[in-house]
């Protein structure tokens, strides 16, 4: 005998062995259509232009390498500007602005209760 659980009563009753094999409507698991696609990039074969697939954008990796790679004396974590000074200046201020509150919080824990 087959047995499915039931959504309604929560117990296993009895069923067919279909019903027992593919419990609660889901499909067989043999199925005739194909699955969807993940990637939505098509191969790109030799003989296709490069205008012929225009989505991808254009490649800043060259133009990004020879940025970071610039003999100019700055750090890799400031090459590109504002943005960058902008960003590190701000983690540094939140570092020490949490290293200064924790240290605050520890003096005040260590210190006795006075009772009045």
């Amino acid at each position: 005998m087959y047995y499915k659980f039931s959504g309604f009563s929560q117990k296993l009753v009895g069923a067919v062995a279909s019903a027992a094999y593919a419990p609660q409507g889901l499909k067989p698991l043999a199925s005739t259509e194909s699955p969807a696609l993940i990637f939505g990039t098509p191969t790109k074969l030799a003989s296709d232009s490069p205008a012929a697939v225009s989505y991808l954008g254009k490649n800043k990796v060259p133009d990004l390498q020879k940025l970071f790679q610039k003999a100019d004396g700055l750090p890799v974590h400031l090459k590109r500007g504002v943005p960058d000074q902008l960003l590190y200046r701000t983690t540094m201020a939140l570092t020490i602005g949490g290293t200064i509150y924790c240290l605050v919080a520890l003096y005040m824990a260590s210190q006795p209760k006075s009772k009045k």
